[in-house]
């Protein structure tokens, strides 16, 4: 079974990730890293205890805590082997560290060993408006490899719930890997 792994920082809209897991889980074995500061805002924004989400991981997927820096997935002999790294969403901290090659928990290695590797990485950026800094981290990280996205939904497709643009955004990310999904009607698409 393909592999893919899927972090998920503190950065507001953790549904953005939890949209993605649940898509990825329907064909791909996830590795999936959750940082501490994400059980906060998980449960800030939608009441999901983290208990309560760790009971809820799918059975194709295997969770690891930030602070396993020494988990498979840190390494380029295993990592070579996935489809690539979602970062949704990615908080500016942990992409400053990823554009300054710091790595202090296991999100911030796995991208490094992305980027080392030639693998995807995809960071879904959530903060607005964006210093300096931050354009600069981008191009950083960009021009390393990475794709760098804002979470921005379209509404073209007439979204009428906030799920609807939280699946437009994750429909994106999983385009970028070439995962079939029916999250969003495309433009023009009469068949949706």
């Amino acid at each position: 079974m393909q592999s893919i792994v899927l972090c998920i920082t503190g950065a507001s809209g953790t549904v953005y990730g939890l949209k993605i897991l649940e898509e990825l889980s329907r064909g791909l074995f996830v590795h999936l890293v959750v940082s501490d500061s994400s059980f906060k805002v998980m449960e800030e924004e939608i009441g999901l205890k983290k208990e309560d989400f760790l009971k809820s991981i799918p059975e194709n997927c295997r969770f690891y805590s930030q602070e396993e820096i020494d988990a498979p997935i840190s390494s380029g002999s295993v990592l070579i082997n996935t489809e690539g790294v979602i970062v949704a969403p990615c908080s500016v901290g942990t992409l400053g560290a990823v554009a300054n090659g710091i790595s202090s928990n296991l999100i911030h290695r796995v991208c490094d060993v992305a980027l080392k590797e030639k693998k995807k990485l995809y960071m879904l950026v959530r903060e607005m408006p964006l210093s300096l800094i931050h354009i600069e981290n981008m191009k950083k990280v960009t021009l390393a490899g990475a794709t760098v996205a804002v979470a921005s939904p379209a509404f073209y497709h007439r979204p009428q719930t906030v799920d609807d643009m939280v699946s437009f955004v994750a429909g994106k990310v999983l385009d970028h890997f070439g995962i079939k999904h029916h999250l969003y009607r495309r433009w023009k698409d009469e068949d949706f």
